[in-house]
């Protein structure tokens, strides 16, 4: 895979057709990249995929909901069949708990749902697209992550759960993706104005806002090469000194950070070795 370039790839971006996604996968085609589109609604996924075309980019939309294996199955086949093999995949597609409630008040089946589209479609998508970049030993994975995957948050223990698990399964599996070339990065856009943030009541009275652009701007950059030194991390595009990071890439990796860990309470702490 050529790095510096997005010219000649193929990127997927679920929950393309609106908000972020729909912004990422603009940015992407600015810079050349063909794209597959995904999402469950097939009306707004083709308004952005006219965006796209307008660039000059080949596209295809192609309406899927992240959760069923089946629909994944078959959209990932018509994109490579309509573009080509996938060099990036973008894990865009999400949801939140409909009300701030503690988990004893929670609609089981809505709960369910969001950790369903969360981590499930996250899964559903890898499993798909992995062995293709597995046997080019290349490509990349940007799993759209959030701060609540890094602190207990009871009024939305649905998405923070599912976050925190999004997290830990990029790093079960970064390990053996590296001995394959394949990159896979936890990025947070943190707050964003959105059609997402405007339904959370805890932004209800929020003037400021994290730049949306920039986002899509770190999202390019990282689709081009420019953190695979921080394969298997989170990366936090609202508050981090992203040039500090690159610098201090090694020592995160030779520190473990940057992922979710155990805190042991001491030299002493048995759980502390890391060990079963």
């Amino acid at each position: 895979m050529r790095s510096g370039t997005l010219e000649g790839q193929v990127g997927l971006v679920t929950g393309a057709g609106r908000g972020i996604g729909r912004e990422i996968a603009l940015g992407l085609a600015a810079e050349g990249m063909a794209l597959g589109l995904l999402g469950r609604t097939q009306e707004t996924l083709v308004e952005t995929l006219r965006e796209c075309v307008r660039q000059g980019v080949r596209g295809v939309a192609v309406a899927a909901d992240v959760t069923r294996p089946g629909q994944v199955r078959e959209a990932v086949r018509t994109v490579e069949r309509d573009l080509g093999p996938i060099d990036l995949l973008v894990n865009n597609a999400g949801q939140v708990d409909r009300a701030e409630l503690p988990l004893w008040e929670v609609d089981p089946a809505q709960w369910w749902q969001v950790v369903e589209v969360n981590l499930r479609g996250p899964f559903n998508l890898l499993r798909q697209v992995l062995p293709g970049m597995v046997e080019r030993r290349g490509g990349r994975v940007i799993n759209l992550n959030s701060g609540f995957a890094l602190r207990p948050d009871g009024r939305y223990t649905a998405y923070a759960t599912s976050k925190g698990a999004l997290l830990r399964l990029s790093d079960n599996i970064a390990d053996s993706l590296a001995a394959h070339g394949v990159v896979v990065l936890d990025i947070s856009p943190g707050a964003v104005a959105s059609d997402m943030t405007a339904g959370m009541p805890m932004f209800a009275d929020r003037k400021e806002w994290n730049s949306l652009p920039y986002m899509v701007a770190v999202t390019v950059d990282a689709a081009r090469g420019r953190f695979d030194a921080l394969h298997g991390r989170f990366v936090h595009a609202g508050r981090d000194d992203l040039e500090q990071l690159l610098a201090r890439a090694a020592e995160i990796r030779e520190r473990d950070a940057r992922t979710l860990r155990l805190r042991p309470y001491g030299p002493d702490d048995p759980l502390g070795d890391g060990e079963g």
